[in-house]
């Protein structure tokens, strides 16, 4: 077992530029990965960018650099940029999921018409259970029917699951057509929409499956990195989510703060706890900034390490699952009612209670993560039901498992990453036992 923790050089100059008003102090140059600027328009606009060229990358280096706008009424900026990005696109196939409200589907399909573009709308209801290769399957089928050609992008309106799976489709129709990403969700627009990651899950079937051992769930395990052309933001979409929806959102965002330190973002935690009321009362001007600042991380990880490949490094892309690898577990048991979001802040809580119990952090960021996930409504104990044996077990079939050893990306005090290589199976069983799993 063993842990490591990037050294603390990052320059507080930078840090103070990065968590300044996202009215325009950022003073990096436009074309710097999670640089904020404000456009003509005085929307927000994120810029991802790519720092290396891998000669293995899917898509052109050009092609892979796009900006995030965040903004109310943001969904309009499609007209203005459908142009440039697709330019001989006659029509979209639009990939909606079945709960977003019909005034925003509307207000797409009526932006698209004005740039001269037809929808091509396909409406799908999506959750862990279906987000598979079947349903990508149905709409790979219906993008052939359509005979959707290759500048002919896929737009993803939804939440995370839709935007995923829309990314798949995107990937692996004619070998890649233009993507872009509108979420609707909060917990989309902070993290699954921006970054290219675009996967379905794998069910793997037992040889005599019953109604009490249905098939395993291995979550996003066949995917591609696809980076989207576009990725729109409209704060507005924010006010139709129901509370619970909203706030699993939050618990990305406190992923996001509880490793800010490591990328530029050291006091997000801090204007969290001292914007949470306007956050919580969906103040547009605040959420607007906590979008803009949580994809601006997103961006500065991902330039690096698009593709996952430094798995030593606090700073690579793996990071960014803090929490995730008891998360996954939590969502692939089976008839259990838990969000990505919930799972996640359950994760984070529970790897760094895992932490603690092995003795590589301090005994009190455990309760402070509590007072903090508990503070956003999210829920700080397991349903009924999971297993200890079973979350560990599944556990080794996450993505982030290195010669069969299991691996924890852990927030630290001082809010950067730990790296916790093949933690003690008793932290492990501690820490899923405090969360209320049994034996």
């Amino acid at each position: 077992m063993s842990g490591s923790v990037a050294p603390g050089d990052h320059d507080a100059a930078a840090a103070h530029s990065a968590s300044s008003d996202v009215a325009g102090a950022d003073t990096a140059s436009a074309d710097t990965a999670g640089a904020i600027h404000l456009d003509q328009h005085r929307r927000s606009v994120v810029r991802v960018a790519f720092n290396d060229c891998p000669a293995h990358a899917p898509q052109a280096p050009a092609s892979r650099n796009y900006d995030a706008v965040v903004a109310t009424g943001a969904l309009l900026c499609l007209r203005d940029h459908l142009p440039a990005l697709c330019p001989s696109a006659s029509r979209a196939l639009l990939i909606v999921d079945a709960g977003v409200p019909d005034t925003i589907v509307g207000r797409t399909v009526g932006t698209l018409a004005a740039a001269g573009v037809t929808s091509l709308l396909h409406t799908v209801s999506l959750s862990e259970q279906s987000k598979s290769l079947e349903s990508a399957e149905r709409l790979l089928a219906r993008a052939a029917h359509e005979r959707l050609e290759r500048d002919e992008p896929i737009i993803a309106i939804g939440g995370g699951i839709v935007g995923d799976v829309a990314g798949f489709v995107a990937a692996t129709y004619r070998r890649g057509v233009p993507l872009i990403q509108c979420p609707t969700t909060l917990l989309a627009m902070v993290d699954a929409s921006v970054g290219g990651k675009a996967a379905v899950n794998l069910f793997l079937k037992h040889e005599a499956p019953t109604a009490d051992r249905p098939p395993t769930l291995l979550k996003n395990m066949v995917g591609a990195f696809w980076q989207p052309r576009l990725v729109i933001c409209d704060i507005d979409s924010l006010a139709s989510l129901p509370p619970r929806v909203f706030r699993a959102g939050l618990a990305e965002c406190l992923k996001h703060a509880l490793i800010g330190a490591e990328f530029h973002e050291p006091h997000l935690l801090d204007w969290m706890i001292d914007r949470a009321a306007d956050i919580q009362h969906l103040d547009q001007a605040s959420l607007c900034e906590l979008v803009s600042r949580n994809i601006a991380i997103k961006a500065r990880v991902v330039a690096n390490d698009e593709r996952e490949l430094q798995s030593s490094s606090n700073r690579g892309r793996a990071a960014l699952n803090a929490g995730h690898t008891f998360a996954h577990a939590f969502e692939s048991a089976p008839n259990i009612d838990l969000s990505h979001g919930e799972a996640v802040a359950l994760g984070l809580l529970g790897e760094v209670i895992a932490a603690e119990h092995a003795g590589v952090i301090a005994q009190t960021l455990s309760n402070q993560i509590r007072r903090r996930v508990s503070a956003l409504g999210l829920p700080t104990s397991l349903p009924p039901g999971m297993n200890i044996h079973s979350l560990v077990s599944t556990m080794h079939d996450d993505k982030k498992t290195s010669r069969g050893k299991i691996r924890l990306m852990v927030p630290t005090p001082h809010r950067r990453v730990l790296i916790l290589n093949d933690p003690p199976a008793e932290s492990l069983a501690h820490a899923l036992t405090e969360l209320g799993a049994s034996r």
